[in-house]
């Protein structure tokens, strides 16, 4: 036979489609959940509350201006008060909520206004009949909407101008003389800003500023749109009266997203069952893969992913002793024990600040260790300088850490001036980051996916199939850094509704999606890579977790929005998708009976039993943090009495560290396992640990977060919304009793961190030697070759 010599043989594989169908299910949900998303945020901009050019009253004196309002919000941020307080009940809970509180100071001083007006005498002095028709007469008068679109000037009356001046002199005082809990006096100061030319906070007086910011919140949550019959935050928050009461919506759809999940609960299983949508075991019984961990290669990126590991442990005990300081805030608000100091070093919301930035970095450190630790394994090789690169990100990790935290103390206790949104605290609870360092951030998570990509680059080149596991494994990788730059589209003065809207994308979508697909994605490879479960079996699972995942949390970001000043229609989606987010939670336990038997049929040898261990606890916690705590406070009934309250604290300490914190100490010690002598390893501390980690978790939820979250919802119901978000409702004897035993569960846990960091840190002396050089092949499964 006759060869042309001038035709090459291709030394690319022929590129094959496997699983095209599912393929096509995943990218439609993925197209049309993002159109929702993102014309549902066209929405909330166009319906949102304006925020007029000027307010006057019915003479045509200017009270505020667009300018102040912005000013006010910038002040709110520039003093972390969204880690004390709430607006528009986001936020954190040691402090009040500033919009209901200054709601009720609004519609006292109108009610006040009148009872002086018509019968000459305080409204407190007036018969019952009496107070009825002041009650009426005040909320006719607020839920009329008086803004003018066309020139954007509000108009008040001379009711609400009293009920303006009465939270002005509220908050004049609160922050000047402290709030009596946990604020401390003299707050903000006009010397911690230049007199002219400030950065987002108008010239004028800043607590006059804050005031007329929190008003405007009161004003939008009791006016309705205009041509509409209810407020621009959906009757939110609970007060009669202002008029405020629930939806017919919120009613209806919490009934509805339970019918319809209810139906889909049914169809999902139907094909999960149907077609062998789970991953299907690689091994026969009694033939259980058998693993020798010295025999396992190692390189010296992998080597060098230790430091990240000892950091995190290390990160995870900080983290968790501010947690503990914040649980005893509640109980004793102005000192520690006494100790007077500390609270004037680390006041709540500055404490608050650092337990949420430092979960999101030693959870997402330790995931990028993780991404470093598996990408020679998946490549088959390591490539030249990797060891340089893990190292520079290292100490870029260490300069981001160290710099956010003195940037954002810094900036609530006034020292960066105008730099206080670049350097210091950027005001947004869980994006707490200054700007600077926010892109500091970004550079370090692309500096990771170089490392990644340069790791698994021929492993991407020998997969014939561009859905394949080690694309999934990249695609997800690649999200990781993409997701975050939804964080820069918030500045100072862009409208608190459409600035959390935004807020939501990097908490719900970046940390709650995301992250959950890029975890999903690992343990698959994890198992795969272990010869546990077939490759074939595991991406047609993935394909079908993908799609239940995002079909629902993409849309489902929406019970965020349901009384933040978005539009109705976002109680119906918020409903429906957020109670979907239920199935593929609950899927998820059954994975972790497989895990189960995997570890069991394993034996005494198994080396990755604590590795599963805490796999186990993210499929339970995932299933009861996320998913049965999550949906309880999702449904718009009893989000209408609970946002904002201890409730939604239970569902996030069950979410956050139960899920995505297991599952970065369970990534941690796959990877620590494969790095030090095994000598070193004692799998009975790591055992202790978890059990430590579960019991307190599920302690501080049960004994105290959730007995006072329906206390807190019930105080609502009965009285109003603000009443339940009083310093008064948690200096109650029961709730200061239920506060006080938290540190049982809370001493439990930290013997359980305890233990991780002192195993992560003493690791570091036990590390293997690198077995293979740069370029130089691994003996590892190749994940590329057809079962």
């Amino acid at each position: 036979m006759e060869v042309n010599p001038s035709v090459r043989p291709s030394l690319r594989p022929e590129r094959r489609t496997q699983n095209s169908f599912l393929k096509s299910i995943l990218i439609f949900t993925i197209l049309i959940s993002f159109t929702v998303l993102l014309v549902g945020g066209y929405w909330i901009f166009k319906e949102m509350a304006p925020r007029p050019k000027e307010v006057r009253s019915e003479s045509g004196k200017v009270l505020m201006t667009k300018e102040t309002i912005i000013g006010g919000q910038a002040v709110f941020q520039k003093y972390g008060l969204m880690d004390y307080g709430t607006v528009l009940g986001h936020g954190s809970y040691m402090g009040p909520d500033y919009t209901a509180e200054a709601l009720k100071i609004y519609t006292e001083g109108m009610q006040e206004y009148k009872a002086k007006e018509l019968y000459n005498k305080p409204f407190s002095q007036l018969s019952k009949d009496e107070k009825t028709i002041i009650r009426d007469k005040v909320i006719k008068e607020m839920r009329k909407n008086r803004y003018n679109p066309v020139t954007d000037v509000l108009v008040l009356t001379d009711a609400q101008v009293y009920g303006l001046e009465k939270v002005r002199d509220y908050y004049r005082d609160v922050f000047t003389n402290g709030d009596g809990w946990g604020l401390k006096k003299g707050l903000i100061k006009e010397s911690d800003m230049p007199k002219a030319h400030r950065a987002w906070v108008a010239d004028s007086d800043q607590i006059q500023q804050i005031a007329d910011f929190f008003f405007w919140t009161a004003w939008l949550s009791s006016t309705p749109r205009i041509g509409d019959h209810i407020t621009y935050t959906n009757n939110w928050p609970y007060y009669e009266d202002a008029g405020n009461t629930m939806s017919f919506s919120a009613m209806w759809w919490s009934g509805a997203s339970v019918t319809i999940l209810i139906l889909f609960v049914g169809i999902i299983l139907f094909f999960f069952y149907r077609y062998q949508l789970s991953m299907q075991e690689a091994y026969k019984e009694g033939q259980f893969p058998v693993i020798d961990l010295r025999k396992q290669p190692l390189t010296s990126s992998q080597v060098k992913s230790g430091k990240y590991f000892a950091i995190v442990a290390v990160l995870f005990f900080v983290q968790s002793m501010f947690g503990a300081l914040l649980a005893h805030y509640y109980v004793e608000p102005d000192s520690f024990f006494g100790i007077k100091w500390i609270h004037d070093l680390l006041p709540f919301n500055i404490a608050k600040g650092y337990h949420l930035q430092l979960a999101i970095f030693w959870i997402a450190t330790s995931w990028l260790g993780m991404g470093i630790f598996i990408a020679p394994l998946v490549g088959g090789h390591e490539p030249k300088k990797q060891g340089l690169l893990v190292d520079i990100l290292f100490w870029a990790l260490v300069v981001l850490v160290g710099g956010s935290m003195i940037g954002q103390w810094l900036g609530v206790n006034g020292y960066l001036g105008n730099s206080w949104f670049l350097l210091g605290h950027q005001g947004w609870e869980y994006i707490e980051l200054g700007r600077i360092w926010q892109i500091i951030l970004v550079v370090g998570m692309l500096i990771w996916l170089f490392i990644v990509f340069r790791g698994i680059k021929s492993g991407l080149k020998r997969e014939s199939d561009k859905g394949g596991l080690i694309h999934l494994l990249f695609y997800s990788a690649i999200a990781v850094p993409f997701f975050y730059i939804f964080a820069f589209f918030m500045k100072p003065d862009t409208n608190f509704t459409m600035a959390d809207y935004w807020r939501w994308w990097i908490i719900h979508l970046w940390v709650e999606g995301i992250f959950e697909v890029f975890a999903v994605v690992v343990i698959g490879f994890l198992l795969v890579q272990m010869k546990l479960v077939t490759k074939s079996s595991t991406v047609r699972a993935l394909y079908f977790q993908f799609t239940i995942l995002l079909g629902s949390g993409v849309i489902g970001i929406g019970h965020h929005y349901y009384y933040n000043g978005s539009a109705e229609i976002w109680i119906a989606l918020g409903a429906v998708f957020s109670a979907l987010e239920v199935i593929p939670l609950t899927l998820l336990i059954l994975e972790a009976y497989e895990q189960y038997k995997m570890m069991r049929d394993g034996g005494v040898n198994f080396p990755y039993k604590s590795t599963f261990w805490f796999l186990i606890s993210t499929a339970i916690w995932n299933l009861v943090g996320a998913g049965v705590l999550g949906f309880l406070i999702n449904l718009p009934a009893v989000s209408y009495f609970e946002h904002g309250q201890f409730l939604t604290p239970a569902h996030g300490h069950g979410a956050m560290m139960g899920v995505y914190g297991m599952f970065a100490i369970a990534v941690l010690l796959y990877s620590l396992r494969n790095i030090i002598k095994p000598e070193a390893w004692n799998d009975k501390w790591l055992k202790f640990a978890c059990w430590m980690l579960n019991i307190g978790l599920a302690g501080m939820i049960a004994v105290t977060l959730l007995p006072i979250g329906i206390l807190q919802i019930k105080e609502a119901f009965e009285h109003g919304y603000w009443a339940s978000r009083s310093p008064a409702f948690l200096q109650q004897d029961l709730v200061q009793t239920l506060l006080t035993i938290r540190a049982v569960p809370d001493t439990i846990f930290l013997i359980g961190v305890i233990v991780i960091m002192v195993f992560s840190v003493k690791s570091l002396f036990h590390l293997r030697k690198p077995t293979h050089g740069e370029e130089e092949a691994l003996p590892v499964v190749d994940l590329t070759k057809e079962e």
